[in-house]
């Protein structure tokens, strides 16, 4: 286990839910923002840059907000994943019906 996941456990996760927490809670704002403002950027100008200029309408905006949100969700994913831990072990006592002694 790397240093990082032992002095921040809360940043791990094994369950689908813990990492919407994360998410929700802005755990992957820090790494996500920059990659979606850099991402987004670009993507505008290159895609949406003459629409931008010529005064743009409200499918335009729509559009560049996409731009932005794409990364941000694709570099939130990312992070994510890299803190997945294994599920807890389960411990089921119960006998086994099919196995025989």
């Amino acid at each position: 286990m790397s240093v990082e996941h032992r002095r921040t456990p809360s940043l791990t996760w094994s369950r689908p839910s813990q990492a919407a927490a994360l998410f929700l809670r802005g755990r992957t704002a820090g790494t996500a923002a920059p990659v979606a403002a850099v991402v987004g950027t670009v993507l505008s100008a290159v895609n949406q840059g003459d629409m931008l200029l010529a005064g743009g309408g409200v499918l335009t905006w729509v559009r560049v907000a996409v731009n932005y949100a794409v990364p941000f969700c694709v570099a939130s994913i990312g992070f994510l994943s890299a803190r997945r831990a294994p599920p807890a072990p389960t411990h089921d006592r119960r006998p086994d019906p099919d196995h025989h002694r």
